[in-house]
């Protein structure tokens, strides 16, 4: 009776349909479906794998196009089939979310090496992408990297989700993808945020590491200092990046990178051009924060206009146009503050490692990718040398048959079929069973004296390269080896160079020290530009009547070796001179301002001329010259050049161009020296090459217009020609008293400007400088008040003392290629 009862079934826990029905309470329920939930997200669809850096969806993909041929060597195809073929074979979710993810593997602007070449609108960082029918993809390059050793055996198989076919587990994965390209992913409870990383730096580490298994984290950023974003710009804190690299979590700060300058055709407008954007940030995104922030809040001044100007060939520009007189640091700093022009990147490298997730720093990524490779490569040498010794045990069978080839044959004819020839051949002649059936496959036109030969050959070659993958297998510094050589060939084929600029230091100083001191809105003060004689060009502070007349009582400023110095505002604008007689007016606000130290102020902060203005080859900037004209009472530039013309070129400028020639050259002349003149009083000096200075009164030139060609300034020598031209003022003590420097190269002779007497123009003046025996012209010369001289990277030169005789011949100074300037009071 008891046996039977507890046979008895109860009729109630089942439902009309005669299916079983479990009693389970309802929370017990929902939490075991939330966790299968979760672990389902978690390790097939949020987060990627630590070896191969790729999500599923994203590995369907790859491995979708890798099986249907989808090469980089063949057309592109229409990306809606490549989402129907993945979305039918092996991931079972919606074409939505496959599409964006196969996006994402197209664009260069999210990932440093892109796995697809897309072919048409595959998105911007402020627009999607077009439809999938309206786009074609196909693997990239990098893309074979990844799967190209998939068909030897190198990683395990899975069957897909319906169990019809198989699909790898992870892919071989020939250089760190996931360091390279970073991922992004929002599981149940956790994300993952990982930033892009140089190739070639990454390789650089992974082969250290290879190579020196205990090396420290200080010692693995030396290769790879920080982070290398797809769109460029510049990161922030490093200290914050190597605690990213420790513990795998951190936050970046980046920002946009920008070139600030005058806009062209305006006055005394300046324009910050953003030229590459924050990781993740569009042009129209900075737009709209700007707009939105001049409009509404009105946080954001200074700023005239914004274009955008992005384009194909000149790449990023958003161009944000400054108000007259707003100083572009200080508007620069608002828009850093206010817009997404600074962006932070909160790093989190969460990954899968055999199927838990952990959060890894830099080193241990490159552990995890190495053990993989390690392990691809290991199981792809096993692969490969089971084939060679499979096909190496056929051609051993087949040299055995063709040594006694007519016996084979007369064995196969006598045989009654197949198996007894198969049996007779394996009995008479020691071959396996596979052998023996190669043989009776092989047509007897293979079985030639030829084919012997080539058989030979290929015998040899297959037991070297059993060889050399046994050695592999069998040495673990040979497989280390090839392991990093490989990674070498993929840097050499496939490296680029660093995009992004990295900025040192704790993130909160850095962020302090990049502030800028000063007003949003720049007075126009006065202030002075300087033209040094290596061609750089500065300006000095801004400053009050009051702080100048402060400074000349307190003694002088000095600066490097000076060329030329014009008076002007910090709004105003001045004149440079070229050897081509070419005028460029330029904004005085974006010039550098000096810096200064002691009561001396450096020009070696002063910006290349060439950066300024658009020189030809061989062209110099020789001058300044101030924009004030004849209302300033002066009689015009005073202009010498190389064959000894003069010119004043009355002070007449252009008022709507920007660009204009001062003097008409005759061919093969080019301006040698630039002078602004203050009064027809001063004195313009010529020194030539043959060591002749001559000087004449400025009244004895008439000015003239721009198109004039001048007149003769002084007679040359056939073969001479001037090394010098200037305007020297002999009443005024305060800047003291006017020497000349003349410089053979091997020698320097410096003698009072009174010395020379004062001639007519266009006559041959007299001698400045002896020669002595070797010595041939003269290289360098210079006139003016209290000189000075330096070389052509701007070090110091002493020179020696004054020498009252005129055709001396100087003191033995070894200055090579020198110039020589004056020093200046700021008045």
């Amino acid at each position: 009776m008891a046996r039977r009862k507890e046979n008895k079934v109860d009729l109630s826990s089942f439902d009309q349909a005669g299916a079983r029905v479990f009693d389970n309470p309802l929370v017990t329920e929902v939490s075991d479906s939330y966790l299968e939930y979760a672990f389902s997200v978690i390790h097939s669809r949020a987060l990627p794998d630590a070896r191969d850096g790729l999500k599923p969806v994203h590995r369907r993909i790859l491995w979708s196009m890798y099986e249907q041929g989808y090469r980089p060597d063949r057309g592109h195809v229409k990306s809606a089939r490549i989402v129907g073929d993945t979305m039918g074979k092996y991931h079972p979710h919606g074409d939505t979310a496959i599409y964006d993810a196969m996006v994402r593997l197209a664009q260069d602007f999210s990932l440093n090496v892109p796995l697809i070449d897309g072919h048409g609108n595959f998105g911007s960082p402020d627009d999607g992408p077009a439809a999938s029918r309206y786009t074609e993809a196909r693997m990239s390059r990098e893309a074979m990297l990844l799967v190209g050793e998939l068909g030897e055996d190198t990683v395990d198989v899975e069957p897909n989700y319906d169990g019809s076919l198989t699909q790898p587990t992870v892919l071989p994965a020939a250089f760190p993808n996931l360091l390279v390209n970073g991922a992004s992913g929002i599981a149940v409870g956790m994300a993952t945020n990982m930033i892009p990383h140089n190739l070639a730096e990454v390789v650089s580490a992974a082969r250290w590491l290879i190579n020196h298994p205990d090396a420290t984290l200080d010692k693995l950023m030396e290769f790879v200092p920080g982070p290398d974003l797809p769109t460029g710009g510049v990161l922030l804190g490093l200290d914050e990046v190597r605690r990213a690299y420790e513990t795998g979590r951190g936050v970046v700060r980046m920002r946009g990178k920008v070139e600030i300058g005058p806009i062209e055709g305006s006055r005394g407008r300046q324009a910050i051009t953003v030229v590459e954007l924050p990781y993740g940030v569009g042009a129209e995104k900075v737009i709209a924060a700007i707009t939105n922030e001049v409009t509404k809040t009105k946080r954001l001044t200074g700023i005239a206009d914004v274009k955008d100007l992005t384009d194909r060939e000149s790449g990023t520009r958003l161009v944000v146009e400054c108000k007259v007189g707003v100083n572009p640091q200080a508007l620069l700093a608002d828009l850093y503050r206010l817009t997404p022009l600074e962006q932070s990147f909160g790093v989190n490298n969460l990954v899968l490692v055999d199927g838990q997730p952990r959060t890894l720093g830099l080193k241990a990524l490159l552990e995890v990718f190495l053990a993989h490779r390690y392990e691809v490569v290991t199981r792809r040498s096993s692969y490969r040398r089971r084939k060679r010794e499979e096909r190496l045990h056929l051609v051993d069978g087949l040299l055995i048959a063709l040594l006694d080839i007519d016996r084979v044959v007369r064995l196969i004819r006598g045989s009654d079929d197949a198996q007894a020839a198969k049996d007779g051949l394996m009995s008479q002649f020691g071959l396996s069973d596979i052998q023996a059936t190669y043989i009776l496959d092989t047509p007897l036109r293979r079985l030639t004296k030829f084919d012997r030969i080539e058989l030979e050959a290929e015998q040899e070659r297959l037991r070297s390269e059993i060889a050399e993958l046994s050695t592999i297998l069998d040495d673990e510094r040979v497989l280390k080896k090839l392991v990093s050589d490989e990674l070498a060939a993929v840097v050499k084929q496939f490296g680029t160079e660093r995009r992004t600029t990295l900025v040192d230091g704790d993130l909160k100083e850095v962020l302090a020290a990049s502030v800028p001191a000063g007003p949003l809105e720049v007075a126009d003060d006065p202030c002075q530009v300087i033209l040094s004689a290596t061609g750089l060009v500065a300006r000095t502070a801004a400053e009050s009547e009051e702080s100048a007349e402060g400074r000349r009582r307190n003694g002088r400023v000095k600066h490097d070796t000076v060329r030329a110095i014009v008076h002007s505002t910090a709004r105003g604008r001045v004149l440079l001179l070229t050897s081509a007689g070419r005028a460029f007016k330029i904004d005085v606000l974006p010039l550098p301002v000096l810096p200064e130290q002691a009561g001396t102020v450096s020009l070696r902060g002063g910006m290349s001329a060439a950066e300024l203005v658009p020189l030809e080859a061989g062209e110099t900037v020789v001058g300044l010259a101030p924009l004030g004209g004849a209302a300033d009472g002066s009689p015009g530039l005073a202009l010498g050049t190389r064959q000894g013309v003069v010119k004043i070129c009355a002070p007449e400028w252009p008022v709507r161009s920007d660009e204009f020639e001062v003097i008409g050259l005759r061919d093969g002349d080019e301006v040698v020296g630039a002078t602004w003149l203050t009064s027809d009083t001063e004195t313009l000096t010529f020194v030539t090459s043959e060591a002749s200075l001559l000087r004449f009164a400025a009244g004895l030139v008439r000015p003239q217009g721009l198109k004039g060609g001048g007149m003769s300034g002084i007679n040359l020598p056939a073969g001479a020609r001037v090394v010098f031209f200037g305007a020297v003022r002999t009443d005024d003590p305060g800047h003291g008293e006017p020497m000349v420097v003349t410089s053979t190269g091997a020698t320097v002779k410096v003698t009072p400007f009174q010395a020379y007497p004062a001639k007519g123009r266009a006559t041959g003046g007299v001698r400045a400088h002896r020669f002595l025996k070797g010595e041939t012209d003269v290289a360098v010369a210079w006139v003016g008040p209290r000189p000075v001289g330096a070389t052509a990277t701007g070090e110091p030169v002493e020179l020696p003392a004054a020498d009252p005789r005129r055709d001396g011949s100087g003191f033995a100074v070894m200055l090579g290629p020198t110039v020589v300037g004056h020093l200046i009071e700021r008045d």
